[in-house]
């Protein structure tokens, strides 16, 4: 079990967040961190890892404190049995496939082992190989494969199939799948993707402005909306144009372009980047922000 319970003081484009994080993570689970950009998910994850520092709280790991502000207990990343993965690969570009997966090894059996996790990724033929040889899809199995190098008790991915195109990413997205039910690895994941949270999440915790303001099975947060439209899709906003008096929305629904009208109030909700919840009534596209869709749902439970 992982018990988290912290605060952070955050610094962001809208100001000073007074950040706090509690939640419980079961061994052997697959959480999603999902919510927009500058929420504090990264943060968390970077906490949990030591590569920052709560300004209080505790983080307590199968009952082995990691960091305890009171008792000034902060066990350095090295110390904590932590997999990460970035979104920059940030393999050492001398170092061959093989070299990269052994430098990380810290005894003789983790050695031993660097051969079957090239070949769990499918990279043998590649092992002997330097990094600027290799596509991202390989650079990031090779990533993954170097975290999981010491068997961690914790595999944290920081988006890092976003860089990729749809066809890797899906296949990456399976081969996750497989090495999290081989491994049985608590896994954290920090992700904007809908179809991805949906496929490989146990449990989804949405992140708002630095607090945890959900958690929930990932077809529960994405399905049930309070809208009531007949037609509701989940797209991603791509462009936001004024048209006076309204405001013309191109948005993204699987491999379909959306265009459609929304008011000015509607649009004010809106970014660029984010998703969106598409709902009809009567043929009359309205237009939400998931995270805006999901309150709205909950305060009619």
């Amino acid at each position: 079990m992982i018990s988290i319970n912290v605060t952070k003081t955050l610094n962001t484009a809208d100001g000073v967040l007074n950040a706090e994080f509690i939640i419980e993570i079961c061994n052997g689970e697959f959480l999603t961190l999902f919510g927009p950009s500058g929420a504090g998910k990264t943060t968390l994850m970077r906490m949990i890892s030591g590569l920052e520092t709560p300004s209080s709280g505790v983080i307590e790991v199968d009952g082995e404190v990691w960091f305890d502000k009171s008792k000034k207990i902060n066990l350095p990343p090295q110390k904590r049995s932590i997999g990460f993965v970035f979104q920059d690969y940030a393999l050492f570009p001398t170092m061959s496939v093989r070299e990269n997966l052994l430098f990380a090894a810290e005894t003789a059996e983790q050695k031993q082992g660097v051969d079957e996790l090239i070949a769990m990724v499918e990279l043998e033929n590649l092992a002997n190989r330097l990094p600027s040889t290799l596509s991202g899809g390989q650079k990031q199995r090779v990533a993954l494969a170097r975290a999981l190098v010491r068997h961690p008790k914790i595999l944290l991915l920081d988006e890092p199939l976003s860089a990729l195109d749809p066809s890797m990413r899906q296949k990456l997205q399976n081969e996750l799948t497989q090495i999290h039910t081989k491994m049985g690895v608590t896994t954290l994941l920090v992700s904007h993707d809908i179809a991805e949270t949906v496929k490989l999440s146990d449990r989804l915790a949405s992140i708002e402005k630095g607090r945890i303001a959900k958690i929930a099975n990932p077809l529960e947060f994405f399905s049930a909306h309070a809208l009531s439209g007949k037609l509701q899709l989940i797209a991603e906003v791509l462009k936001i144009e004024e048209d006076t008096p309204v405001y013309i929305v191109t948005l993204l629904a699987g491999s379909s372009v959306i265009r459609t009208v929304a008011s000015q109030e509607e649009a004010s909700l809106l970014r660029v980047g984010e998703h969106a919840v598409i709902s009809t009534k009567a043929f009359n596209p309205i237009l939400m922000p998931i995270y805006h869709a999901t309150k709205e749902k909950m305060s009619h439970i």
